[in-house]
């Protein structure tokens, strides 16, 4: 079983991609189950919900969220009509939506997987939510109990809390992986209590950029500190995730492997 997880897509460049090589990759990696962060889908900042069926639209079981899922006011409103959408677990209540849920994956010989997909979004250098860590500590027993697989889009700023997050989860989820820095790192590996474990899994969209942002516009904001508004970059694409092996029998990852494409446009 392989399952592929795709880092934040990041506005018109990363959906339009996604559109035209998705279902590439998922057929000749033989993916069987999708997951994607779409926090910056809609011009780089949330997700509306337009783009969330146009996402959906395409082969993605999942979409997770992040820092800037409300930044798109509507899906205050919207978020309860998509049932494959989740929202960090750790904001405070009442809050629209949901923090994990459970997906049916069907397998190629009619076997199923149940598998549960958790976001949570990191303390430091962050918005002001609640614990990460506290919210899933009540949690972890019974999600692995309840799901074949448990999959953790953990969505922080800081590495070492991540890391933290990654050890925290050792042996009760199948796979932690971070996102939110739009950054890819190379340290994906599997942690002695089986968990895969990744702290970046990168970006989907605008390679010509500053994490999706048009360079110039930055450079600028940083010699002059003055704020400007921010243009989605044009130019080269990439996709940027990773693909979990599973052993189907003991439902535990075997390889994680990082998947970096790009990809030349005319934009």
């Amino acid at each position: 079983m392989k399952i592929l997880i795709l880092g934040d897509v990041y506005g018109r460049p990363g959906r339009k991609i996604l559109k035209d090589q998705l279902a590439t990759i998922i057929a000749e990696q033989d993916i069987d189950f999708t997951v994607v962060n779409g926090e910056n889908a809609s011009g780089g900042n949330g997700l509306s919900t337009k783009n969330a069926k146009e996402l959906l639209n395409l082969p993605i079981d999942v979409i997770t969220m992040g820092n800037h899922v409300w930044q798109q006011k509507e899906l205050l409103e919207t978020i309860a009509d998509f049932p494959q959408i989740i929202r960090p677990l750790n904001y405070p209540d009442p809050c629209p939506g949901k923090g994990y849920d459970f997906f049916n994956c069907t397998l190629k010989d009619g076997r199923t997987k149940r598998i549960a997909v958790v976001n949570l979004s990191g303390q430091i250098f962050m918005p002001n939510l609640n614990c990460p860590f506290n919210m899933m500590a009540p949690l972890r027993e019974s999600l692995k109990a309840a799901a074949d697989l448990v999959l953790v889009d953990f969505h922080a700023e800081a590495t070492s809390e991540k890391i933290a997050f990654g050890y925290f989860m050792d042996g009760y989820a199948t796979a932690v992986y971070g996102t939110h820095t739009h950054v890819q790192t190379a340290d994906e590996r599997i942690l002695t209590g089986g968990t895969a474990y990744i702290t970046d899994i990168g970006m989907t969209g605008p390679l010509d950029g500053v994490i999706g942002v048009d360079s110039q516009i930055i450079l600028d904001t940083m010699l002059t500190k003055r704020p400007s508004r921010f243009v989605t970059a044009t130019g080269s694409v990439q996709i940027n995730g990773i693909i979990l092996t599973i052993d189907e029998l003991e439902n535990k990852v075997t390889h994680i492997t990082r998947l970096y494409q790009t990809y030349e446009t005319d934009q």
